[in-house]
């Protein structure tokens, strides 16, 4: 048996819990920071999850979705756990399924704390690729989609 590998990122954003939540969980929030791509959820065990290319990453050959999974468990707005499967090409679609656990909790000080909890044991390239830092030719991972979350949510605007 190999050892689990679980890759924790967390930031605090100056938001309720409700805001973050519908910015992590609908196309029109999606779509406006990270890597631009419209997320859908079907926000019940067993929905569907698949993110959308968008018009950039067509251009680049992408696929209409480049990302896909199933969800396990909701508990709005303060938890989900979801499968998550990169479809970039052939080499990460064969990685399969990993799990991201969402956990985003209200603090007494007026903000929330946004966790994302990823399982990726066996799964070395998106182990790669969600630890990477930033870079103009798309790499940039969780830490780039959290930041640019935080700043959409704080001051209206993306990084």
């Amino acid at each position: 048996m190999g050892e689990t590998t679980i890759k924790v990122f967390d930031i605090y954003i100056k938001a309720p819990a409700e805001a973050v939540w519908e910015a992590i969980t609908t196309p029109e929030w999606t779509e406006r920071y990270g890597y631009r791509a419209p997320s859908d959820y079907d926000l019940r065990a067993g929905g569907a999850f698949r993110a959308r290319s968008n018009d950039q990453m067509r251009a680049m050959g992408m696929a209409e979705t480049i990302i896909d999974g199933e969800v396990i468990e909701v508990d709005a707005p303060r938890r989900l756990v979801q499968t998550y499967r990169f479809l970039f090409g052939a080499e990460t679609t064969a990685e399969g399924f990993s799990q991201i656990t969402w956990e985003v909790e209200p603090t007494a000080g007026g903000f929330t704390r946004l966790s994302i909890l990823h399982d990726v044991t066996g799964r070395p390239l998106m182990s790669g690729m969600v630890s990477s830092r930033f870079s103009d030719r798309g790499g940039g991972g969780w830490a780039w989609i959290l930041s640019d979350l935080k700043s959409l949510l704080e001051t209206g605007e993306t990084m």
